[in-house]
């Protein structure tokens, strides 16, 4: 995609997705020591989780390719004294950064992926993935009500980051995603998961 329909997302006020903070699952495995060596965040939006990784003390770049939103975290980074990077990127094209990392984040975007474009994701990810290095992601989940555009199950994660592919699924939580139009938030699965 070329970015304009997510930056559109952005234009009039927060996007649904952007609740002006980390993600508490993210902040739950940061405090956990689950975040080591260069990160990388992808589909980073307004910045809130590579923001909270990035102070403390971690090397973080975060991608999306909403400009607008890049140009939002970048705004945050400076008004906090936060030192990160933030970049536009193709999330299918991830190879093209030149760089790897030791651990990956992708917080909600997995899930905005349909299942013929999910292998090319998952190549992209493995290519900047360091072996032995770790993934996180959280995305929607098929089991609550039916939200997101590709809710998805357990067996589609265990599927998408198969041995094949240079991946082996850790564990799978369920977990919940918060957004500005849910109390409780959504329901989600966390997936931890080891490139090979």
């Amino acid at each position: 995609m070329t970015g304009v329909p997510w930056d559109a997302s952005y234009y009039d006020g927060p996007a649904p997705w952007d609740i002006g903070q980390p993600q508490p699952a993210i902040a739950r495995v940061a405090s956990e020591g689950g975040f080591a060596g260069a990160v990388l965040d992808a589909g980073c939006g307004t910045g809130e989780n590579a923001l909270h990784i990035a102070a403390l003390g971690l090397s973080v770049l975060g991608v999306d390719v909403a400009e607008t939103a890049l140009a939002m975290a970048r705004a945050k980074a400076n008004d906090r004294g936060i030192e990160v990077e933030f970049a536009a990127a193709d999330a299918f094209q991830l190879k093209r950064l030149g760089r790897r990392f030791e651990t990956v984040l992708d917080c909600g975007l997995f899930h905005t992926f349909d299942s013929e474009e999910r292998p090319e994701y998952v190549a992209s990810l493995a290519a900047v993935t360091e072996h032995d290095g770790t993934l996180y992601v959280l995305c929607f989940s098929d089991e609550g009500p039916d939200i997101g555009p590709h809710p998805v199950s357990r067996e589609e994660l265990r599927a998408a980051f198969n041995a094949s592919s240079g991946w082996n699924v850790a564990a799978i939580e369920p977990d919940r995603i918060q957004t500005r139009f849910h109390d409780d938030g959504a329901p989600a699965w966390f997936a931890t998961i080891r490139r090979i």
